[in-house]
């Protein structure tokens, strides 16, 4: 009886060594990995409009030319108050501005010069034509930067939405490459990813004149509205997955 438990006792221990064996070969084995491209290309709607109208004074002083267009931003701020206009200051600068005499072959002073940029966005192109009607042409205002844009909400939306097609895409490239080696793709261990998206400005000028000074971005209703093309939304990953 005392051999029988010995033998017994022997046979169990070997097969627990060699089931240690066995785990120290199988986590030593390498994890077999397939690194692949994934792409996905997509259209956003432009859903917001802004134009930038800057204030440039030349005064004497640089309190008297900080106080023109203080009170022209102002101005400007109070009359847009009564329209659906998002506002903020993008520039503020001052400075003694010089130019060269070539007469006296000399630089002179001229004053100092005051600029202060203000942005102005609405949800439609209305909105900011009535803007540019109502300034483009006065005093010490200048007009510029006029572009359609879709907005943070929007873009994130399709971006996450065409992420997650870009990573599909990549695991069908990923399984085909795999099937063609009689292996199956696993879970995937990384991914990284890029994204770019099309923005094109609207020639201020094409609203001011004739509005037919219109680019490839742009394009013009029954109305006779300028409406933006969709923007262009890409996303490309890349991703590593593992093969069994």
């Amino acid at each position: 009886m005392k051999k029988t438990l010995i033998w017994i006792g022997t046979v169990i221990g070997a097969g627990a060594v060699m089931a240690l064996v066995f785990g120290a070969i199988n986590r030593d084995r390498p994890v077999r990995t397939i690194s692949v491209n994934g792409q996905c290309l997509t259209t956003v709607k432009k859903d917001k409009v802004a134009i930038t109208l800057r204030v440039t004074t030349l005064a004497p002083t640089a309190a008297e030319s900080m106080k023109r267009a203080t009170d022209k931003v102002a101005e400007i701020t109070k009359s847009l108050e009564t329209l659906p206009v998002e506002m903020q200051t993008t520039q503020f600068n001052s400075y003694e501005k010089t130019e060269w005499n070539r007469d006296e072959q000399k630089s002179i002073t001229l004053g100092v010069e005051t600029t202060i940029a203000l942005e102005v966005s609405a949800n439609g192109m209305t909105t900011i034509e009535n803007v540019l009607g109502q300034f483009a042409g006065a005093t010490d205002v200048y007009t510029e930067n006029l572009r359609m844009y879709a907005s943070p909400n929007v873009t994130k939306v399709a971006l996450e939405k065409c992420l997650g097609v870009a990573v599909e895409n990549a695991r069908v490239r990923a399984d085909a490459l795999a099937q063609g080696d009689g292996m199956r793709v696993g879970k995937m261990l990384s991914v990284s990813y890029g994204t770019q998206m099309s923005e094109s400005a609207v020639p201020t000028y094409g609203l001011m004149r004739t509005k037919m000074a219109l680019n490839d971005a742009v394009a013009m209703d029954a109305a006779g509205t300028i409406v933006a093309k969709d923007a262009e939304v890409s996303v490309s990953v890349s991703a590593i997955f593992e093969i069994k």
